[in-house]
């Protein structure tokens, strides 16, 4: 069943009174988690009080897992990378190599203050992302994330191809999403992913589903897509090399 947040009208998110365009950083080197965290609340803490711009931080993080506040003990099968508890929403993921993740801090109190709406934007910027390589991802009611449709593992298969975790604090975001461009699959083995058992309900990556992308085209996509759903943005200059 797709989830009505499909109905939301998002065109608003790319309203920003009295603000201008968003950064865009991408880092060449994989950002230890801990270094992640600390950078985006003291960044969320300064677009709050109106110091700096908004932000859209891409990297890779080395193989790690976060468990977010509904992460259960027992989605931990084997504790083969670091865990690492965070204030964003959701259980249990895996973080790594091949994986695009985009950390996004935006001001919804000038943009929308709609946590909902804001969560159907991270959908709709990630839909549009995948429909550039022609893959349809796709909302589910009962499912977070973005998934796409595995007709030929059987019927009512699907796999998992993007994650969702927000957090807000004083109506700015951070945390974001991570899609699955060339990860190691098999890590996901070692954990119930956002607590999904259902084995119909697996993960999947660009690559699994044949499409021989790199990071760089998946940068580009994402980029075009955010600015079509959320406003322009900037690049940052040199890039960050974190």
């Amino acid at each position: 069943m797709v989830n009505d947040r499909q109905s939301l009208d998002l065109t608003t998110f790319a309203l920003v009174q009295g603000g201008g365009e968003v950064e865009w950083r991408i880092s060449a080197a994989p950002v230890p988690y801990p270094e992640a965290v600390t950078e985006m609340e003291s960044r969320a803490a300064d677009i709050a009080d109106q110091k700096t711009a908004e932000l859209v931080w891409l990297l890779e993080h080395p193989p790690l897992y976060t468990s977010g506040t509904s992460g259960k003990e027992g989605d931990l099968l084997d504790p083969r990378f670091p865990l690492f508890t965070t204030g964003r929403g959701g259980q249990l993921t895996y973080h790594g190599p091949g994986q695009r993740v985009a950390y996004v801090m935006l001001d919804l109190k000038r943009r929308r203050p709609d946590v909902r709406a804001y969560v159907a934007g991270l959908e709709e910027w990630i839909i549009r992302t995948l429909d550039a390589f022609n893959v349809r991802g796709e909302r589910r009611e009962d499912r977070v994330g973005v998934w796409v449709r595995r007709p030929d593992k059987g019927a009512g298969y699907e796999d998992k191809i993007a994650a969702i975790g927000v957090r807000l604090r004083r109506w700015v975001s951070f945390h974001g999403i991570a899609i699955n461009v060339e990860p190691e699959l098999a890590h996901f083995s070692a954990i119930v992913p956002c607590g999904v058992a259902d084995p119909r309900y697996g993960v999947t990556s660009l690559v699994d589903l044949g499409l021989p992308v790199t990071m760089e085209d998946v940068d580009v996509a994402l980029r075009q897509a955010f600015e079509d759903v959320f406003g322009a943005t900037t690049a940052r200059l040199p890039e960050a090399t974190a």
